[in-house]
């Protein structure tokens, strides 16, 4: 887990096809998951009977779908469906984005029910127990989180090359990368809503005791690294398009390197001593170093590409 390379299992014993870009690695940080808890007794008092089952009903149909995503995430050659044929991610979503207005209902101006709840959610990359706080908002970052990581899930599994009959990596299709950026853009939505709209409305003493994969310099890491990493895919469709000039690939290459320039800062003074912290570091910083050399040559974008990404695909499975 943490860093999704995009390749099939058996890489190594697969030839490639001359000129094909090498691996598209997107780095999701761990997928934070909710703990059951009992909801209708704290909110018998503040909320109507059917409200409060509703959002009981809920929150227990995510706590039984993440379970299951975050088993196919660590097996991914157990990857469940659902009997509609759907990944299990599409329908966490769908189920997250249904829970999330309701669940602002308890947060409104003027709510005395805010602090009624101790949520409890835990991140799968760590062995430490679960992070529980009596705070709606709380519960409302780590849905928004969750959303943006099942995102970035997605773009990867866009990006996944295709082994042929004849045992090559088929070429990523123009849609799906095209879509991928549409999915990028979402997460690094949720995450900046996240950064501007929820974590100032988290008292300071429950601030502290946030864990750090929900602090405010690893989301802004990440929101960047969706941008940047939508900006890599737009330069790698801009330098197959003979359309495109080379004063679009020098802007695209100068967006993308501001964009890991400030995930990169953004994580520079954190205590990220989890491994799944010093990976992330890492990738960022292996992102930012070869969104440099990308500036300084765009139109050698392609190899340069290839060449860093095996290195730090060598580097990472050490």
């Amino acid at each position: 887990m943490g860093c999704f390379n995009s390749k099939p299992n058996d890489a190594g014993a697969i030839r490639r096809r001359p000129g094909n870009i090498g691996e598209v690695a997107v780095f999701i940080p761990g997928l934070r998951v909710p703990e059951s808890l009992e909801l209708s007794q704290p909110l018998s008092d503040g909320l109507p009977r059917r409200l409060t089952e509703r959002l009981s009903a809920l929150r227990s149909r995510i706590v039984v779908m993440a379970a299951h995503e975050a088993l196919s995430v660590t097996r991914p050659r157990k990857r469940t469906f659902t009997q509609h044929g759907g990944s299990t991610s599409a329908d966490l979503l769908q189920a997250l984005e249904e829970y999330l207005p309701v669940l602002l209902g308890l947060v409104k101006e003027g709510s005395n029910l805010e602090d009624k709840i101790q949520f409890s959610w835990m991140n799968q990359e760590d062995d430490a127990e679960e992070t529980a706080l009596p705070s709606s908002w709380y519960e409302v970052l780590s849905v928004l989180h969750m959303m943006a990581m099942l995102r970035l899930s997605q773009a990867n599994s866009l990006l996944l090359p295709k082994t042929s009959l004849e045992g090559y990596h088929a070429k990523v299709s123009e849609d799906n990368k095209r879509a991928s950026v549409e999915i990028f853009l979402k997460a690094s939505g949720f995450l900046e809503c996240a950064i501007q709209h929820v974590l100032p409305r988290i008292s300071p003493e429950n601030r502290k005791g946030l864990p750090v994969d929900l602090s405010e310099g690893v989301l802004k890491a990440i929101c960047m690294q969706a941008l940047g990493q939508a900006i890599d895919v737009q330069l790698g469709l801009a330098i197959d398009s003979p359309k495109a000039t080379l004063a679009v690939k020098r802007r695209l290459a100068c967006e993308m390197v501001k964009c890991w320039q400030q995930a990169h800062e953004s994580m520079a003074d954190l205590p990220l001593i989890d491994s799944w912290g010093e990976k992330h570091r890492l990738f960022v910083k292996w992102k930012y170093i070869e969104a440099k050399a990308t500036r300084r040559n765009p139109t050698g974008w392609l190899s340069q590409h290839c060449s860093l990404q095996r290195s730090c695909s060598r580097r990472a499975k050490m």
